[in-house]
């Protein structure tokens, strides 16, 4: 008698994905904290300094959060009609961003005042940057126009009515002041230099151009649209380097992580896929829930935003390998009111944090918790815990020992009137 022939169930599996060192460290993104704005997310845009703030544009605001507390540290909202493309200046003191109604607003980040309001444009203006040399803004707009704007005397030195349909995309040189690149649905890219009345270059992208950005070098850059991310030599004519055709469905934006090493493009297909710039070769893949419009990556890779056509917000956070201090700091956070912990007395913590404070940032923790605003004074010490982690530690330690206030008014709700008779009592 035959022997019994097992069925081979191995043809029919999913071929197991190999595990690369790229998996592995953008495996390491945590779960994702959502939040939820009213329209669809046009623009999300990292600061490049510490603490990394990030501007999330939708609907006719916007929004600086802050991404350790994912709370918004200010709204910039002087926008008649819609709001398009909030951009930081590389310093993270200024942000510009254009609008539905055809004007150019400058805003200072902190004290959320419009500085400079820059009128020329006849369309909608989807994007706007500034030029490395930070004195400069570069203008995008459905008028097919691009121009340049100098901000301290508030005019236009340069306009290109190069394109025939609208400028949806744009992208300045990290290197040059004077390079800028423009993606328009045409479906060609751009390249002009603002000394020439002509354009340098010009490549056809063969789909409408959605996102463009140019490389750290300055000689390449690549333009986003369609199913495709294509990669550009500039130094080489305009040559084609590459093209990546991973996705399904439009592409909506592109920027890099890893310093420059890695290119991320964010689809309509729900992906966001990670791209290795040396072989060309798509190395991850993330997830999102809905249909993806904007994504950006903090300087340190600790934060992914993505925003997507719901107007959710996806931001993850990176758990990456940490400094000794770093990791000792979180470690006694995350055991506080889990275990029994002896907090040392406070006098310890002023006396070793109190050469290391800000004076400004040190009042104002002082200032709140006098007004029994704990939950401010939580928020403000963790705004300031990269700087100062002793502070931090010192704060959680005055709202632990022996005031319940806190665990009243950690909702985020004001400090109630029994708040006040406890802390009395102490």
């Amino acid at each position: 008698m035959a022997s019994f022939k097992k069925t081979n169930a191995k043809y029919f599996s999913k071929p197991q994905q190999k595990l690369t060192a790229d998996n592995e460290y953008w495996n390491k993104l945590g779960d994702p904290v959502v939040l939820k704005e009213f329209a669809g997310i046009d623009h999300v845009s990292f600061s490049k300094v510490d603490p990394y703030y990030f501007a999330i544009t939708s609907s006719a605001k916007v929004q600086v959060y802050n991404p350790i507390t994912k709370l918004v540290y200010k709204t910039l909202s002087k926008f008649r009609e819609a709001a398009y493309g909030g951009t930081f200046r590389k310093d993270g003191k200024l942000l510009v961003a254009g609008g539905e109604d055809p004007e150019i607003k400058l805003f200072d980040v902190s004290s959320k005042n419009l500085l400079r309001v820059f009128k020329g444009h006849k369309g909608p203006i989807h994007r706007c940057f500034f030029t490395c040399d930070n004195t400069h803004i570069a203008s995008f707009s459905d008028d097919k126009v691009v121009a340049l704007w100098d901000i301290p005397s508030e005019s236009r030195v340069a306009s290109f009515s190069n394109h025939t349909d609208y400028v949806r995309a744009g992208a300045v040189s990290p290197v040059s002041s004077d390079i800028i690149i423009s993606g328009s649905y045409d479906k060609t890219v751009t390249v002009y230099d603002t000394r020439s009345p002509d354009p340098v270059m010009n490549v056809n992208h063969g789909s409408p151009v959605e996102s463009v950005l140019c490389l750290q070098s300055g000689g390449i850059f690549v333009s986003g649209g369609g199913p495709d991310v294509c990669v550009w030599d500039m130094l080489g004519g305009g040559k084609l380097l590459h093209r990546f055709s991973c996705h399904h469905k439009t592409v909506t934006s592109l920027c890099l992580a890893s310093g420059g090493k890695r290119l991320i493009s964010g689809s309509l297909d729900h992906h966001a896929k990670i791209y290795e710039l040396v072989n060309f070769t798509p190395v991850h893949t993330l997830d999102y829930p809905s249909p993806v419009l904007s994504i950006d990556v903090s300087m340190n890779d600790e934060y992914v935003v993505a925003g997507m056509i719901n107007g959710l917000v996806s931001i993850r956070k990176r758990d990456s390998e940490s400094t000794s201090s770093e990791t000792d700091v979180m470690s006694s956070v995350s055991n506080i009111g889990k275990v029994p912990v002896k907090l040392p007395d406070m006098q310890v913590f002023s006396h070793s944090a109190s050469s290391r404070d800000t004076k400004e940032a040190r009042r104002s923790v002082e200032q709140a918790l006098r007004e029994f605003k704990y939950v401010k004074a939580l928020h403000i010490s963790l705004d300031n815990c990269n700087k100062n982690q002793a502070r931090l530690l010192a704060t959680l330690g005055e709202l632990i020992s022996g005031d319940e206030g806190f665990m009243a008014t950690e909702s985020g709700e004001s400090a109630t009137t029994a708040d006040k008779e406890t802390t009395a009592t102490r």
